[in-house]
């Protein structure tokens, strides 16, 4: 009997190493807009909007993981800060946006998504949301034959007195053709503000579940709770061109050389530790924290670092946080983590020029104002000019990321 028994495992795991087994998917990801304006220079005033909602969105999640674990995930404690100043990822006014497709429902809709890193959240406009959602894909749960009401409403209050109302479902969602069944998300019915038409759809949040709002998994933890895709594992290579986001590993043609890997130190944002931060082979920053955030368009740093940063190469500081230097003469600036120096490229950098004259152009390291560089609290922000310049991999099974060179 025992042999017989067996005999039948060993002839169902020959089955099942015969069937086709799950392969990682990319989807291709498209940045939306710039910061430049239409004289092709860089407006200031949006590069402070785009850091008020960076800044918002984190205070948000911060206060999410607060209400969901307990305790403060910064110190002092964001919670009252966050509801002044939460900015709702359907109406973000900020000038830049990586966004690829998903399908949601029976039978699947298509619907372009900010994929974003910072939040953990899926938010979709729907069929009360009005004259502020013109010109966007809205989904309709009445459409879909899987669409499950949770019976639970959300509002969301923002620092210029705008509002998101609306009520949270359950539905299929497919990422890259991979089906996350029952997955939480929001849905808006009404909202105060405006939701510009050249933004996507929706947004998708790929942080973790103790930042949600809706205290619930992101889609790709419900793929991995549900066993949906070969490994734990997401990547990202943001570029002007051949941008995707691989699900489920990593694309080898896209980068060289082996990953060095960091652990996230605290399970809310995908925060980790740095080592330092030089430029022009001056080190400025020795031991550091920060959040990896494709949901945020420059390198955010501490008022106080960031002027010790361009203090040591007399870049002008035009508004507060930001600064100016020359065009042709950005300097060489790296970033080491977990032992291995990144250098961030003169083209990511540069964030475009000041005036219509082109001589004088915008950095890419930003000053602003989240954490007490005093506490040994989140100081960092690593966003897209830095994620530009390598090979992401968000490793949800262990809870790390990995760096590589780009191909």
């Amino acid at each position: 009997m025992r042999s017989l028994l067996l005999s039948s495992i060993a002839v169902l795991q020959a089955l099942v190493v015969g069937l086709p087994q799950p392969q990682p998917l990319s989807i291709p990801l498209m940045k939306k807009t710039t910061f430049k304006i239409a004289d092709g220079y860089v407006d200031p005033a949006s590069i402070k909007a785009h850091i008020s909602s960076t800044e918002a969105k984190l205070l948000r999640g911060a206060a999410a993981f607060e209400r969901n674990a307990g305790i403060a995930l910064f110190s002092p404690s964001p919670t009252k800060r966050a509801r002044m100043l939460g900015s709702n990822p359907l109406i973000n006014n900020s000038n830049n946006s990586w966004y690829g497709i998903i399908k949601v429902g029976t039978p699947p809709q298509a619907f372009s998504v900010e994929v974003d890193t910072g939040s953990s959240d899926l938010f979709l406009p729907g069929p009360s949301c009005g004259a502020s959602c013109s010109g966007h894909k809205i989904y309709n749960p009445h459409s879909s034959s899987s669409s499950e009401a949770l019976g639970k409403a959300f509002k969301l209050k923002y620092g210029d007195n705008s509002t998101v109302t609306g009520n949270q479902y359950k539905d299929t969602v497919s990422l890259a053709g991979f089906k996350a069944t029952a997955q939480t998300f929001g849905v808006a019915s009404n909202t105060t503000g405006s939701f510009p038409k050249d933004k996507p759809d929706g947004l998708m949040g790929m942080g973790l579940r103790s930042n949600s709002v809706f205290n619930a998994d992101s889609v790709f933890e419900t793929l991995v709770a549900q066993k949906a895709v070969p490994e734990p594992v997401f990547a990202f290579k943001l570029a002007s061109s051949g941008s995707e986001l691989r699900v489920g590993g990593m694309n080898s043609a896209l980068y060289e050389g082996e990953f060095t890997y960091t652990p996230v130190t605290k399970k809310g944002f995908w925060q980790i530790t740095g080592d330092a931060i030089e430029i022009n082979g001056k080190g400025v920053v020795n031991g550091f924290s920060a959040v990896v955030d494709t949901g945020t368009s420059a390198i955010l740093g501490n008022f106080t670092y960031v002027s010790q940063l361009y203090a040591a190469i007399n870049a002008t500081e035009v508004d507060k946080g930001l600064y100016a230097l020359p065009c042709n003469a950005m300097p060489n600036v790296t970033i080491t983590l977990g032992g291995k120096s990144f250098p961030l490229s003169a083209e990511t950098l540069n964030m475009g020029p000041t005036d219509s004259s082109g001589k004088m152009c915008f950095g890419g390291i930003v000053g602003y104002d989240l954490g007490d560089i005093t506490s040994g609290q989140l100081q960092w922000i690593l966003g897209d000019v830095f994620m530009r310049n390598v090979y992401t991999a968000f490793d949800v099974g262990q809870c790390r990321i990995g760096f590589a060179e780009l191909a």
